[in-house]
């Protein structure tokens, strides 16, 4: 059988509401700008390449999401499996659309029009799941900017710089550390000195990708000369993070030291309780030491390799 790949994007804006893009075929077909990858492109510049062809628009995508749609046609009697690797961009409410002569037109639909005027299944089953996690999204950056804004606060004894989550919004697995250290402070990201490059390490001997797992932590700001946040800086942004926990949804959260096992599951000793699996509700929480301690102790380290092994066998 006849197999052709393709990548496109789910273009939305949002403007009272969100609005999804959709280029109109001289057959009067809803589509969404996609096209053939072609010889020495990756997916991810293919789609960008027809989105400016067929649109005229620059985008940049949203991280970690991808959808693999796959659909049957026939042309000149011959029956043909197409792939389409589909990707999400954010566009202004002011961007101004160029159409190719491919189209004779486009619509910006908000979902529930898009899912009453759409044709097929395939493509209601990529605009729900595009649908949630544009939902996912615009929620975490409304909700980041207030978390961000609290740095302002009179008082504020930690890092002005926050660091955000990073991972996609709808992962399984939900890992929350203690605090940024000074490496994630000047970089803003999680996870990414001496601490993640072990837990980069422990998520590999495992067979967890890091970027199918959601990485934060009880407190988003450095703490000064990498000291323990103290109980009114973790009620100051415990908050933030139980939000950040019901738009992701995740089944499986570890927590990764004292701090955050005290946090969410008022656990004082994680010696104690590394490695057990706790439920709360429709959640699954898997204590195990925070990587700085591993870094100091072998014996932690092997400890908490043996914990991530246990994890696996649970999450599966």
């Amino acid at each position: 059988m006849k197999q052709e790949i393709s990548a496109g994007a789910i273009v939305y804006k949002v403007d009272k509401g969100v609005k999804i893009l959709f280029l109109i075929s001289p057959k009067k077909n809803l589509d969404i700008p996609k096209g053939h990858i072609e010889k020495g492109e990756n997916s991810i510049e293919a789609a960008k390449r027809e989105i400016k062809e067929e649109t005229g628009l620059d985008v940049d995508f949203i991280p970690y999401f991808e959808y693999r749609n796959k659909y049957f046609f026939s042309e000149n009697g011959e029956r043909i499996l197409k792939r389409v690797n589909v990707y999400l961009a954010n566009v202004s409410k002011s961007a101004k659309i160029r159409i190719s002569e491919e189209h004779i037109g486009y619509k910006w639909l908000s979902y529930n029009e898009a899912m009453y005027k759409v044709k097929y299944m395939d493509m209601k089953a990529l605009l729900k799941k595009a649908y949630d996690y544009i939902k996912r999204y615009e929620e975490m950056k409304g909700l980041n900017a207030r978390y961000k804004s609290i740095s302002k606060e009179k008082g504020f004894g930690l890092s002005k710089r926050f660091v955000p989550g990073e991972g996609p919004l709808d992962a399984k697995i939900m890992l929350v550390g203690q605090a940024p250290g000074d490496t994630e402070d000047k970089m803003l990201r999680p996870f990414v000195g001496r601490s993640g490059r072990l837990l980069d390490e422990i998520l590999a001997h495992v067979n967890i990708k890091r970027d199918s797992v959601y990485i934060t932590s009880v407190v988003q700001f450095y703490p000064p000369k990498n000291r323990l946040p103290v109980r009114k800086e973790v009620e100051l942004c415990k908050p933030f993070l139980k939000r950040q926990i019901e738009i992701i949804k995740p089944k499986f959260i570890i927590l990764l030291g004292s701090l955050a096992a005290q946090t969410m599951l008022g656990i004082g000793s994680v010696e104690k309780s590394h490695g057990r699996a706790i439920r709360r509700g429709s959640i699954t929480y898997l204590v195990t030491y925070h990587p700085a301690a591993a870094l100091r102790f072998p014996r932690t380290k092997r400890n908490m390799l043996r914990d991530f092994e246990k994890f696996k066998r649970i999450i599966g």
